[in-house]
């Protein structure tokens, strides 16, 4: 996914960079927090604790901050969740005045040999919510290219 917000990519990254912002960003219908203590040090080595529920399912998150290279990308890697594998790196690149926002996400879905049926029927549309929610958000909060 790709989105350009009218804000210097610093600005951006330090949104980004604060984990506690996710819960501003991600969908009511996940009761998403942030568990562990803060502030939270950024850094590669970082781990991070979630609460969330997963169409009602109540599930532990860790996630692992893999890279973190200020001002222009960091990744996240999922160490327990919901997914056999979640690794998601942040992009930040100087755009028209403002900041273009790429989100390369590589997941799979738990289910052994039913993980491509899974993924096709329930998983693949539930990520793709969710990232169609945070974009309006963050369009909100930041303005977005007409």
């Amino acid at each position: 996914m790709s989105q350009w917000l009218n804000q210097p990519r610093e600005e951006l990254f330090e949104f980004f960079g604060d984990a506690t912002n996710l819960e501003k960003i991600t969908p009511n219908l996940l009761s998403f927090k942030v568990v562990t203590p803060r502030p939270i040090e950024m850094k590669p080595g970082t781990l991070i604790d979630y609460k969330l529920k997963v169409r009602g399912i109540p599930i532990r998150w860790r996630t692992l901050i893999a890279t973190w290279d200020r001002p222009e990308k960091f990744t996240d890697e999922q160490l327990k969740g919901p997914y056999k594998r979640w690794h998601h790196t942040h992009i930040f690149t100087e755009e028209n005045g403002g900041t273009r926002c790429d989100d390369i996400v590589e997941y799979a879905p738990p289910g052994g040999p039913l993980a491509p049926l899974i993924n096709k029927l329930v998983v693949q549309k539930d990520v793709e919510k969710i990232f169609m929610h945070r974009a309006k958000v963050l369009e909100e909060m930041f303005g977005g290219e007409p």
